[in-house]
């Protein structure tokens, strides 16, 4: 089984090359779509914190473009990996719903290329069998392994 820091290696070297965007959603949508695309755009992955992503009610991912959730993913794979904030929980639950959205026919999933597909897929692998209990605890284990079946097909 790959360590943590293994499986943050395999992400950094799929999504490490994605250059930042100039816009990460629809900005001149709304104002909700404005500021996420400034609270994205004024952080690299270097600077984005868990709580700039972490609020279900108000997450910037949720509006953000393909590209924009492949930039960040290596930081996001880290917030996955790291132990719940007291503020915002576990972060491997929000990144789930990024994941799993729309099943196989995720955005996300399309956008990617072979090698991130892997890494995505190793990512969630890794979860199964190191984190599926905080997912058990949140009733969403089985969201987990099928995001994992739909990740692993498009690899």
């Amino acid at each position: 089984m790959p360590t943590d820091s293994e499986v943050l290696a395999a992400i950094n070297a799929a999504f490490g090359g994605v250059l930042k965007p100039d816009h990460f959603t629809n900005y001149t949508h709304c104002e909700e779509c404005a500021d996420h695309d400034e609270t994205l755009r004024t952080h690299d992955r270097d600077t984005l914190l868990v709580s700039h992503v972490g609020n279900p009610g108000w997450d910037p991912l949720c509006f953000t473009s393909p590209h924009g959730k492949a930039y960040y993913m290596p930081t996001l794979a880290k917030f996955a990996l790291d132990p719940p904030s007291s503020q915002h929980g576990w972060y491997g639950d929000q990144l789930l719903v990024h994941l799993y959205a729309d099943g196989a026919q995720n955005a996300f999933i399309q956008d990617c290329n072979a090698e991130q597909r892997r890494a995505v897929a190793a990512l969630l692998a890794h979860l199964v069998e190191t984190r599926a209990s905080d997912f058990a605890a949140l009733t969403r284990e089985d969201e987990l392994l099928r995001a994992y079946e739909f990740w692993s097909n498009a690899a």
